[in-house]
């Protein structure tokens, strides 16, 4: 599975919106993946290494998105370091980055964005050559979209190519009148009993004064038993005498 950590108060205080969530659903989703989870989390030390902790004790790909920085409010690295329970290191390759960015003015502030946990490996930044990072299937990336984004697509191509499109999906849906979604429930219940590759959804929509118009009904899964699950799906719809396009 593949998951992902936004962080950062900036996020739930309101002061930025969050372009991240939407950028790795489409990311994943061009190479045949998906995202089974995300978290938002706050600049919070002991928050972050505890669900560092929880993920890297799962087989999940996971994508961290900002805290990497060297000002006192970016706590990711080290939050990383205490979560595998190892020190964090200047990385040899960050160091080497680091210098030939800022040349003469390098100084011991920016050398803290290449301490690392022990045993990482970076993840190159063709915006201004300070890399992330990754420990075992976890990659760290900051916080700015036009760094981070070019960044995870090269830890897809690079390091999980032979994965691609083993989560192909499709879906098809329609719209049911008159119909409340309690009242879908045996149909909805039917078709995933047929289909085991197959989860079905509901999705109702309701008027600014409460009213209920209509319910999105459909399924989603494996591309060859979509087409089947949804006609089963209209006709017990139909067979419940509810309306529906």
């Amino acid at each position: 599975m593949f998951g992902a950590f936004i962080i950062g108060d900036e996020l739930l205080v309101g002061k930025r919106q969050d372009k991240h969530l939407p950028f790795v659903i489409e990311a994943l989703a061009k190479r045949g993946l998906r995202l089974s989870w995300a978290h938002y989390l706050g600049d919070e030390p002991p928050r972050i290494t505890a669900a560092l902790k929880q993920s890297l004790d799962s087989k999940d790909v996971v994508f961290s998105f900002g805290g990497i920085g060297a000002t006192p409010d970016d706590h990711t690295r080290q939050c990383a370091a205490a979560a595998l329970n190892v020190p964090l290191k200047i990385h040899p390759d960050a160091e080497r980055e680091i210098r030939a960015r800022f040349g003469g003015e390098v100084t011991p502030q920016r050398l803290q964005m290449g301490e690392f946990p022990a045993g990482s490996v970076i993840i190159p930044n063709p915006v201004n050559r300070i890399p992330g990072f990754s420990m075992r299937d976890h990659h760290f990336v900051p916080g700015f979209p036009q760094m981070a984004w070019p960044m995870v697509e090269w830890v897809l191509d690079t390091k999980y190519r032979d994965r691609f499109n083993a989560q192909e999906w499709k879906e098809q849906s329609i719209l049911v009148f008159e119909a409340g979604e309690s009242q879908l429930i045996p149909a909805m219940q039917a078709v995933e009993a047929a289909f085991k590759g197959i989860k079905v959804f509901s999705l109702p929509s309701m008027g600014q004064d409460g009213s209920r118009i209509h319910v999105e009904l459909g399924v989603r899964g494996d591309p060859a038993q979509v087409e089947p699950a949804m006609r089963q799906l209209r006709e017990l719809v139909a067979a419940a005498k509810f309306p529906y396009k």
